[in-house]
């Protein structure tokens, strides 16, 4: 396993192996690995024959008075569990080199304003901004992000078709904790408590998919009135929007559809959605396998 933290490095590690005509996928990460970071790796390894995974805790999605200097850092364990799992090449810039002296700002209109953008004003600009760079400096043929952030997911797959990056962009599923809490570095910041509170999100997520009948109304009310009445749980948002547009969905509509949550358990911010199906409808947003 190589590791480079230049993009000059970064394409000379990459030039040999793109000349030998094999795919090359990015699996891009903040670091901190978990379960669910190394599934979106394994898919990677099924599309490519390179797999370069990036470590990067991007400075420029976190706004005032969030975790930026907080998030979790463990770069020796991650390079051992990247190299269990047999990743070719890694990257990991220095952020001083990797976004100093940036003028450029990547924007998606009309799918970062609401659900994640309106909690994190000016949150996505920095997540595409710093995808669009990684994407150049890999140039890979897939590039791999997981449903966990599936807001992120839907703004990263238009940005690559409004731009013609000639990207394939594969979603993979959300991996839980056996408990059924959504896997996510900022797990780690939960104290016991707290994480017992946690699982009212996918427990509201399940019983909202289990009653879906196609009334958005009805599971966005469900999903709000469980979680405001859940003890320890502060919540942000709960939403049903329609699984590409992210639309916030209204009345009874046909096909599928998607919940989101978020809320704060004690001082820590967590993420949830799930897929609600129509029954004989083809799951939404699932890596293609």
């Amino acid at each position: 396993m190589e590791v480079h933290a230049t993009v000059d490095a970064l394409r000379a590690a990459l030039r040999p192996r793109r000349a030998q005509g094999g795919r090359i996928a990015l699996v891009p990460t903040m670091g901190a690995l978990h379960e669910g970071h190394l599934s979106l790796v394994r898919v990677a390894m099924r599309r490519a024959a390179t797999v370069t995974v990036s470590i990067f805790v991007n400075p420029l999605q976190f706004g005032a008075g969030e975790d930026f200097t907080a998030y979790p850092r463990d770069l020796e364990r991650d390079l051992a569990r990247l190299k269990r799992e047999r990743v070719d090449v890694v990257f990991v810039p220095e952020a001083d080199g990797f976004t100093r002296g940036l003028r450029t700002t990547v924007h998606v209109a009309g799918l970062t304003g609401h659900l994640e953008g309106a909690s994190r004003p000016g949150h996505f600009d920095g997540v595409t901004t710093i995808v669009g760079k990684l994407l150049g400096a890999v140039q890979p043929d897939v590039a791999v992000f997981g449903e966990k952030d599936y807001q992120q997911l839907v703004i990263v797959r238009r940005m690559v078709r409004d731009l013609d990056l000639g990207v394939e962009i594969v979603g993979a599923p959300l991996v839980r904790e056996p408990d059924g809490l959504a896997a996510s570095s900022r797990n780690a910041h939960l104290s016991p408590d707290e994480r017992r509170s946690a699982l009212a999100l996918s427990r509201a997520l399940s019983a909202a998919r289990e009653a879906w009948g196609g009334d958005a109304g009805r599971a966005r009310g469900l999903l709000r009135s469980r979680l405001q009445k859940a003890p320890g749980i502060r919540l942000d948002y709960a939403e049903v929007v329609d699984p590409s547009t992210l639309e916030p969905l209204e009345g009874v509509v046909q096909g599928s559809a998607r919940a989101l949550v978020a809320a704060f358990v004690g001082r820590t911010r967590l993420i949830d959605n799930m897929g609600l199906e129509s029954p004989g409808a083809e799951p939404s947003g699932r890596a293609r396998d």
